[in-house]
């Protein structure tokens, strides 16, 4: 019996992975360099303090001591014009809308922080929709360690068995399965060349997702 679903946000609820890693691609290229995707791949789902190689260190390893503040600016504002046409993604409107009306609790679980997400979800107009939203700033650490999943579930009241988890990344899915819930995973355009195969279920929206399944 499923009470409960667990969202990730970046790459799940808005596809912020996507226009992140094009901009980095952008900033590579404009120094004539190449962005080492398997590097970058290793990132995506994990907290800050999880991650060992990022692309200032790629880029400092490649070009010496750079300018942090100078790539920074053309990375965000890149980002930013990128994101100006993103949306919430396909099918997680109306999954909300059927966890309402059969009593289903909803929660965030990101290795992002709340400086990042809730400005985000009240951009977006989700943010008072989740009775949870467990975030970096929360647990000791992020994924894909289970911290963030077995807080957002204790807050919310439920068993692990009576939870689900909706994620995008590998590093995700392995965080919810450790804490012990169903997960179903659905890739954006970065994470779909990853190994999700750790996932419960893979689709290829949450438009394929229907609670009368679970429930």
């Amino acid at each position: 019996m499923i009470k409960a679903l667990v969202f990730d946000f970046d790459g799940l609820i808005l596809d912020t992975e996507t226009p992140e890693y094009r901009a980095w691609v952008e900033v590579y290229e404009s120094l004539g360099l190449t962005l080492p995707k398997g590097q970058w791949m290793s990132m995506i789902g994990r907290g800050t303090h999880e991650i060992v190689w990022t692309p200032y260190l790629g880029l400092e390893e490649l070009l010496g001591p750079i300018d942090q503040e100078a790539i920074r600016m053309q990375k965000r504002a890149r980002f930013a014009e990128l994101m100006s046409t993103e949306t919430v993604r396909p099918g997680v409107v109306e999954l909300m809308d059927e966890s309402d009306a059969l009593g289903v609790k909803l929660a965030v679980a990101s290795s992002s922080s709340h400086a990042w997400v809730d400005p985000y979800l009240t951009q977006l107009g989700l943010l008072d929709r989740f009775a949870v939203i467990k975030c970096r700033d929360d647990v000791p650490r992020a994924k894909p360690a289970p911290d963030l999943y077995l807080a957002a579930v204790a807050a919310l009241g439920v068993n692990v068995d009576e939870a689900m988890a909706l994620e995008d990344s590998p590093n995700g899915v392995a965080a919810a399965k450790a804490a012990g819930l169903y997960c179903i995973a659905s890739p954006n355009d970065i994470t779909k060349l990853l190994d999700l195969s750790a996932a419960d279920r893979i689709v290829g929206s949450l438009a394929e997702v229907r609670l009368t399944e679970f429930l």
